[in-house]
């Protein structure tokens, strides 16, 4: 999957609350997935550098804000 850095640099600095009501209830912190995001902003989008758990955060909360 290719990432629009474009809009995954949207959704990490300027649309934080959409980042908020996606992690609400779950347990998991905004700034979490928020660093994740980050990441893969200073890496090019490449999601074959995210360990296990950034991977499955990514899963669970950018990519389907990110597809939407």
């Amino acid at each position: 999957m290719e990432l629009d850095l474009k809009r995954l640099s949207h959704l990490v600095n300027k649309r934080v609350d959409k980042i908020e009501k996606c992690v609400a209830g779950t347990g998991y912190l905004p700034k979490t997935v928020i660093g994740v995001g980050t990441f893969l902003l200073d890496n090019q989008g490449d999601i074959d550098l995210l360990t296990a758990k950034q991977k499955t955060t990514f899963d669970r909360f950018l990519k389907p804000l990110l597809e939407w």
